[in-house]
């Protein structure tokens, strides 16, 4: 049965463990020093020799254990991003770096799965380096200690790589009292579990479903909500365009407040999926 509780419990033990397992491949390749950088469609999209070995590590993994892995029964699905902060990864920005692994049903984000293979490492030599976080709706998130931004502060998270005239405009239609620019569609999402930010704003084209299902599922479990511009939620089925079409918001409380600042120019640029 697709649905089943107990394979789903299955599916997001082995992704756990797989995504440590990504989380010390990513480390292996960075203390080489032979990333194998390559442009996949610019300089602002690339790829590393870790996005390759972890990827292939996380499929072969996931694929023994699950032969039906994309598609399980009919409508469980896994998303995976075996390297999401690629730019700043290459750049030594290693806190911005995270291994992503969804797990949706019906469309919907219903499990996920954050490995940072870096977390610690500003600490220097000898520190234990990494961990990982996962989080299911109606049953919590673990591996962090959730935290909000005190006070009625608006601080938004938004790109650091990727921004545009629309992105800018729509942040700044937020009103925020500080705006944080750092890479990663999961890096950001765990900046609003831990009350660095209130908001992730990204108001272009540009995340993919891999960038978000995970990240979803564990905002969602806390109380969060994760949606397009239009504050329409997307569908994480296995036949749906991989494309974010109508940008990222994402919040950990008030997401009706942030939905309502967009402003009508994004709207209109935004075609909602």
């Amino acid at each position: 049965m697709s649905g089943s509780p107990a394979v789903l419990m299955r599916l997001v033990a082995s992704a756990y463990m797989v995504a440590e397992k990504a989380g010390a491949i990513v480390r292996k390749v960075l203390h080489s020093g032979e990333l194998g950088i390559v442009e996949k469609t610019g300089a602002n999209d690339l790829q590393t020799l870790a996005d390759r070995l972890a990827q292939q590590s996380i499929c072969a993994s996931l694929s023994r254990r699950f032969p039906k892995i994309t598609i399980i029964g009919e409508e469980l699905v896994v998303w995976v991003d075996p390297l999401d902060g690629t730019k700043e990864y290459t750049e030594g920005l290693l806190d911005n770096v995270t291994v992503l692994i969804g797990v949706a049903y019906g469309g919907r984000a219903i499990a996920g799965v954050i490995n940072q293979p870096f977390y610690n490492y500003q600490l220097g030599e000898g520190t234990a380096l990494g961990r990982t976080m996962w989080g299911m709706p109606g049953l919590g998130a673990f591996g962090f200690q959730l935290q909000e931004v005190p006070g009625e502060r608006r601080i938004v998270t938004t790109t650091r790589s990727h921004s545009n005239k629309l992105v800018t405009d729509c942040v700044d239609a937020m009103e925020p009292h500080e705006v944080i620019k750092v890479g990663g569609a999961g890096n950001k999402i765990i900046q609003l579990v831990e009350g660095k930010a209130s908001a992730y704003v990204f108001a272009s084209p540009g995340c993919k479903k891999w960038d978000t299902c995970a990240p979803e599922a564990i905002l969602h479990a806390v109380g969060g909500k994760l949606t397009d511009m239009h504050g329409n939620a997307y569908c994480y089925d296995a036949n749906v365009k991989h494309m974010n079409s109508a940008g990222v918001l994402a919040t950990l409380r008030n997401h009706d407040y942030y939905v309502s600042r967009v402003p009508q120019l994004v709207l209109q640029a935004l075609k909602s999926d």
